[in-house]
């Protein structure tokens, strides 16, 4: 089916930050399949954890014990501080258990017509309720009717949700992005999560935290929320925690640890090679603390964009939160994915015009450097001559 606009280009093989086509061309990685490989391509941990459980034991089915699954539930709980975890295949599936948590916590409070706070310029994902959830009007348009029980506000607006505490009555969850990706690499005020969370705890409403992007090191934490200081009540997590291996989870704690059996569950979510490979991204982000490399190469990354772009007519922002960067310019830039591609560079551009960068955490100093100057002289020439690229 159409579900793409593809670039011109297949690959075949990766290392590390590198990605090479099928004319064994090679481009550096600063997309990382969308905030998933941020371990990099063809990790040995990685590898060597595939081929040794696909030679043991692939799947059997959430009707028995799995081992492995209980292990990396112990090794998330631990590092989250929540107190259970649902395992899935994707962020979409994750967000959907946990729509199906604030439910389950409604009729537990006598809310018979539940809604959920969603933020606009949302991404949440693809399926019916998550699309009900995401904030971007066009990957919204055609899809209506949607699911009732979403009220959209503002992002990083804490008065529109203090207004909405002051009107309505059957609000059970906030269901936000720490940093908004496909928004644009929107990062909120310091205190803005620490102003929801304390809203909640106030109203009694469930703060749910989407950490699909931002979590497992990304944002120099290993999870963005804890920059704050805070906790969620349920967190989600996918992209990174499988390094491509396709694997989703739904964290929860306290008053929503509410799934019991019979209630939500998956065919796959769950299996021993997924959750063996989980278990070898925990361990390795874990043994080389991948989230304060993270945190100093985004630094590294804003300080070198600023310096080369800061002042350039046409750029409006240059942000991020740890290897998350967005750079928004004053026009539309779809079209720099593909001039970077000609200059064996992969980027992203997002919300039509902010260029987003997502390396890998494993990038050495060097190719931080060949992103800055790559992105630069990329955004430079686009600014100064849009229609030669």
């Amino acid at each position: 089916m159409s579900n793409y606009s593809r670039l011109p280009v297949t690959f075949t093989r990766g290392q590390g930050a590198w990605l090479w086509d099928s004319n064994d061309v090679r481009y550096l990685d600063a997309v990382s399949g969308v905030a998933v490989c941020s371990l990099g391509h063809a990790h040995p941990a990685i590898a060597q954890a595939l081929c040794e459980q696909a030679h043991t034991l692939i799947h059997t089915s959430n009707l028995y014990g799995i081992a492995h699954q209980q292990t990396l539930a112990d090794a998330l709980i631990e590092r989250s501080q929540m107190d259970s975890v649902f395992f899935c295949n994707s962020g979409a599936e994750a967000n959907e258990a946990a729509i199906k948590i604030s439910r389950l916590y409604a009729r537990k409070q006598g809310i018979a017509q539940p809604k959920i706070v969603v933020a606009e310029g949302s991404f949440h994902g693809r399926t019916m309720a998550t699309l009900t959830a995401t904030g971007n009007a066009k990957i919204r348009d055609g899809f209506d009717p949607f699911l009732p029980g979403f009220i959209r506000v503002p992002y990083n607006d804490i008065a529109a949700l203090q207004q909405l505490a002051a009107t309505e009555t059957e609000i059970v969850a906030v269901l936000l992005e720490p940093v908004q990706g496909e928004g644009g690499v929107i990062v909120p005020a310091l205190d803005y999560l620490r102003q929801v969370r304390a809203l909640c705890d106030a109203q009694g409403w469930l703060m749910m935290l989407d950490e699909i992007q931002t979590g497992m090191g990304r944002t120099g934490y290993w999870f963005a929320h804890q920059e704050q200081g805070i906790l969620p009540d349920v967190m989600t997590l996918a992209k990174a925690l499988g390094n491509g291996m396709p694997i989703g989870a739904c964290l929860a704690r306290g008053a929503a640890n509410l799934f019991q059996p019979g209630q939500h569950g998956s065919t796959f979510g769950g299996n021993p090679l997924a959750c063996r490979v989980g278990l070898a991204v925990v361990e390795t982000l874990s043994e080389q603390r991948l989230w304060e490399r993270a945190a100093y190469l985004g630094q590294y990354l804003l300080n070198g964009f600023r310096e080369r772009l800061g002042h350039r007519d046409g750029v409006r922002a240059i942000r991020g939160k740890g290897l998350m960067i967005g750079i928004e310019l004053s026009q539309d830039c779809t079209a720099l994915p593909k001039a970077a591609l000609a200059k064996q560079l992969l980027i992203n551009v997002t919300a039509g015009r902010a260029v987003r960068l997502l390396p890998p955490l494993i990038i050495s100093d060097a190719e931080a450097d060949l992103i800055i100057e790559g992105v630069s002289e990329l955004i430079d020439t686009f600014l100064t001559a849009p229609t030669t690229l």
